[in-house]
């Protein structure tokens, strides 16, 4: 997708580098399929995956790598500057990481930016990059259905209570991968600045890449839920992702526990 002049300059400022796709490359084939949950992926036998304990050595190794990388660090300063219109601008137009090369659209976030209760996801699937959204297909019918059992929704013209929904990576990894370290660290301003402008009251975090990295925790779900952590002064509940509860069932006993936890804190913030 061609740039817009202002996106152009707005990259340049920032210090970004612009990627532009060889005309002869062929298009990278991606055979996951929809919904599938990014850190779905089995880790091989004796393998460790990487975990958020060794972040800031696998980032920091990335990010000092060239003189280019070095500049892509004045951008959480000028991020945390933006409006809800140039955020949306810079998502779209980011070449940060090599996820510029496969997506077929960002994944931005959806309902009232101005919502009490903001949802957070891992990273965009299949058909999350096909149409620009998160949460679609079979696991967004379950949230959506998980959300109206508290009266709550996304969508902006329902009288309910409105939430605000944004994935952690706004790019999908190619084939559903895992995201990678450097990847999260890259995209990290964009969710810190869309949290801002939201100002929840609540926070919901939905699988364990964007639990672990909102919490800076290598625990896994199972033993982070149940209870309420903070981030950024802001209450922050942990439950299963969505996609999580459509191949294991038994789970949404507990999911439904973790609604109801979080509906307790934002209405005590709220002072209800």
């Amino acid at each position: 997708m061609p740039w817009t002049p202002r996106q152009r300059a707005m990259l340049q400022e920032m210090g970004v580098r612009i990627w532009a796709p060889e005309a002869d490359s062929p298009a990278e084939t991606q055979s996951a399929t929809p919904d599938a949950l990014p850190g779905s992926r089995q880790t091989p036998v004796g393998e460790t995956p990487p975990g958020p304990e060794n972040w800031p050595v696998e980032i920091a190794k990335t990010l000092i790598a060239t003189p280019t990388d070095l500049q892509i660090g004045e951008r959480p300063g000028r991020i945390a500057t933006m409006d809800w219109p140039e955020l949306r601008e810079a998502v779209a137009a980011c070449s940060a990481c090599e996820l510029c090369r496969s997506r077929t659209n960002t994944v931005f976030g959806c309902g009232n930016p101005r919502a009490q209760w903001m949802i957070i996801g891992e990273a965009p699937g299949e058909q999350e990059d096909l149409r620009g959204e998160p949460f679609v297909g079979k696991s967004g019918q379950l949230l959506d259905s998980m959300l109206r059992a508290i009266g709550l929704t996304r969508d902006e013209d329902s009288p309910a209570r409105q939430v605000y929904i944004a994935n952690t990576l706004k790019c999908r990894p190619p084939a559903n991968r895992n995201p990678d370290p450097a990847e999260l660290a890259r995209c990290e301003p964009f969710l810190i600045r869309q949290i801002e402008l939201v100002q929840p009251c609540i926070i919901l975090a939905m699988g364990r890449y964007a639990v672990q990295a909102l919490l800076r925790s290598s625990e896994p779900v199972g033993r982070l839920r149940g209870r309420v952590h903070s981030y950024q002064g802001l209450p922050l509940v942990v439950t299963y992702h969505p996609a999580y509860l459509l191949r294991n069932p038994q789970e949404k006993a507990r999911a439904w526990a973790d609604l109801c936890l979080a509906l307790d804190v934002a209405e005590r913030s709220r002072g209800l």
